[in-house]
This record gives structure tokens, sequence and C-alpha cells, in this order.
């Protein structure tokens, strides 16, 4: 398995990798505009990294992360936005991978730390992160506000 920096030409597969994102969630398997993923990813001001994990030409999955500051004083963290394996390939080694990937691009960028969510009614992604030695801090709520038009 290679996990590599996606490029422009992944943007295809990245968009059907979105749309199974969505599916696992409930929602439909619909591959993600390829146009907003270009832009988002390798537009002029790129919101997210995205590494994808690869054995020969078979895709097996992705991480997502994007940089945020401050962290703690002037630091920077790295964010984890998402972490998803098809479901063939689960319970392989690959998310501990890509894990283990998003780190050393934390650490490689000078970051302090890494964070990320996990939903509440997602057992798999909780028991895995139990698994690496990782307990969810329960100082830290979470809060979305949408931005709508």
């Amino acid at each position: 398995m290679r996990i590599e920096k996606a490029t422009e030409a992944d943007v295809d597969t990245i968009s059907g990798l979105l749309g199974e994102v969505e599916a696992y969630y409930g929602g439909s398997a619909e591959p993600a505009d390829p146009g907003q993923i270009r832009k988002a990813l390798f537009g002029p001001q790129p919101a997210a990294t995205v590494l994808i994990a690869r054995e020969g030409d078979e895709v097996l999955g992705f991480a997502s992360y994007s940089f945020l500051w401050p962290a703690a004083g002037a630091d920077t963290s790295i964010f984890l936005k998402e972490l998803f394996v098809r479901e063939a390939q689960r319970r392989g080694g690959v998310a501990g991978q890509l894990m283990k990937a998003v780190q050393e691009a934390g650490r490689v960028a000078g970051c302090s730390r890494l964070e990320w969510t996990a939903d509440a009614d997602n057992p798999a992604a909780l028991n895995f992160y139990t698994a690496l030695g990782i307990e969810p801090r329960k100082d830290k709520p979470f809060y979305r506000l949408p931005l709508a038009d």
C-alpha cells in the first residue's frame, strides 16, 4: 500500500469517494461535484489536502486535512476532517496508515497537535480511535453554524 497526496488528476476519484462517504452516512451515493473539488483542493486558496491510499491501481481510502492557526500560543495544528476506508478494505490497516500519514504531515509542517471530531453514532470510528489509545475530550464542545446565503 502507498499513500500519496492527491493531485488534480485525482478529482474524479475523490468525487466518487465523497459519494461513498455520503452513502456511509445515509445519504445518496451520488459523486460530488468535480468543479467544487477542483476549486476547494487545487484553486487559488486550497482549503484542504487529501491523501489517497492505493494498492496498485485500486483506491482503498482517503484522509483529508487542513491546518488551523492558532493552536497553542502561536502554534499551528493539523485538523483531520475525514478519514474513510472503502468497505471491502476496512479492518486491514488502511485507516491506521492514513492516520500515521496525517500525523507525519503535521510533524513536517511543525504542528503542535492533531485534532479531529467523530460522530457519536459511529461506533466503528469511535472504537478505532479508542484502539489507538486516544480518548475523546469532554472539555471541548463542538459547534456548527451553517453559512447559507
